[in-house]
């Protein structure tokens, strides 16, 4: 089957949109840039009696730009990358805040959470304990 090609938008659109255009007439690679989700990837695993994320968060200050919390059974990620030039240029960097929730796998004492940057990934390590289930014995009462 002979492939078609490819629509071109009208020079005015073109003028007015230029940004778009060039999106609707590409070949599709996913969403386009203004509304694409912002995110960052991340590695989970268990390695040593511990739960450990790695986040891919490269170019960042993990002092001034990274912050990881945890209350209760949700560890949070957050980044936010921020533009330091407002020079009128084309860019494709992402600049904002990135946040990502992880379901811890028991409650845990954030005292115990260690997190790492190197290289661009932050890695961050919950210790996992064994839950034991605490046994009560419940009274039965008799009926008369």
């Amino acid at each position: 089957m002979a492939k078609l090609p490819r629509p071109q938008a009208p020079a005015i659109f073109r003028g007015m949109f230029s940004d778009l255009a060039d999106w609707l007439e590409s070949p599709w690679t996913g969403p386009p840039p203004f509304i694409a989700a912002q995110t960052f990837r991340v590695e989970e695993m268990a390695r040593d009696n511990r739960y450990v994320i790695r986040a891919e968060l490269p170019g960042l200050d993990p002092e001034r730009d990274i912050e990881v919390t945890v209350e209760g059974r949700t560890l949070t990620i957050h980044a936010e990358r921020r533009q330091e030039d407002n020079a009128p240029y084309r860019s494709e960097f992402r600049y904002g805040s990135l946040t990502r929730l992880f379901r811890l796998p028991a409650k845990v004492d954030a005292n115990d959470v260690t997190a790492r940057y190197e290289k661009g990934v932050l890695e961050v390590s919950v210790p996992v304990r064994e839950v034991m289930p605490e046994g009560t014995r419940i009274a039965i009462e008799k009926a008369d």
